[in-house]
Order: structure tokens, then C-alpha cells, then sequence
């Protein structure tokens, strides 16, 4: 099975508390490309793309974050627009 790609926003605590930098570290820990951002309404929105396993691994980690976030929910949908190399935190939106 070939790579997926998958586009994630995360809503709870999830600005101020270094989510996006910790993002950055954990996706590129299991070697997935993609970026994350900040959105206006305070949530953060992030798109994961490799291997199925990694992508699982990096949403469920999603849901727990660095110790100072509070996540309440991570929607998921499949993403199916380019995919940069690497993995990078983007200007918020």
C-alpha cells in the first residue's frame, strides 16, 4: 500500500502552548512530510502525509499534543492536493 495523506484540525488549548513547534518535531521523528498552521478560530490545522502506520501514529498523538495543550477533538478527512517536501510550520491562516 502506497503513501496517504491525511488533513488534520485540532481544536482545544492548542495555541500558546508550543503545539505547532512539537508538531514539527513528532512528524518529522517519523519521517512524514507535510506542514501545520495556526487558523484564525483557534484551532490548528496540520496534514500528515507516508506511510498509513505513521500517519495513524502521528493523529493518535495528535489527541494527547505537548503537556501544556488540551485537545478536545481531532477531525480528520483524506487530503488529496500537493504535498510539499518535508515537513514545516507554515504562516497561520
Amino acid at each position: 500500500m502506497g503513501d496517504i495523506a491525511k488533513l488534520c484540525r485540532i481544536r482545544g488549548k492548542v495555541q500558546g502552548v508550543w503545539y505547532r513547534a512539537w508538531t514539527v518535531e513528532q512528524a518529522e521523528a517519523r519521517g512524514l512530510t507535510g506542514w501545520v498552521r495556526n487558523r484564525a478560530d483557534g484551532s490548528v490545522e496540520a496534514l500528515f502525509a507516508g506511510p498509513p502506520d505513521k500517519v495513524a501514529d502521528m493523529i493518535a498523538a495528535c489527541h494527547q499534543g505537548p503537556r501544556a495543550a488540551r485537545v478536545v477533538d481531532v477531525a480528520v478527512e483524506d487530503f488529496a492536493g500537493d504535498i510539499p517536501e518535508g515537513f514545516a510550520q507554515t504562516s497561520d491562516t
